[in-house]
């Protein structure tokens, strides 16, 4: 479902490590309390662990919360660790 995640109207990466212990309640507080953003718009809120090897989303479907996870068996993401990074990764894209 991540590779072709259509639903969002926009997409956030919360650069640099997240503790993906936390649940709904938590990464929600992550988005509103660090970012400054509202969880409950169209908006998929990614993170990612220490590791690098699994990632967890956060979307607000109107009528609740979807958490998803995913956990690579082999390799990682290749995440940005600070804004200077993500800025670079999409200097790189385009």
């Amino acid at each position: 479902m991540l590779n072709d995640f259509t639903g969002a109207d926009k997409v956030y990466i919360a650069c640099g490590y997240t503790d993906l212990r936390r649940g709904i309640d938590g990464l929600a507080a992550i988005v509103q309390q660090q970012f400054q953003l509202d969880p409950f718009t169209n908006t998929l809120f990614l993170f990612c662990g220490r590791q690098r090897d699994r990632i967890k989303a956060l979307y607000w479907e109107g009528d609740g919360f979807l958490l998803l996870y995913k956990r690579l068996e082999s390799g990682s993401f290749q995440w940005p660790r600070s804004e200077a990074e993500q800025a670079e990764a999409v200097w790189k894209l385009l």
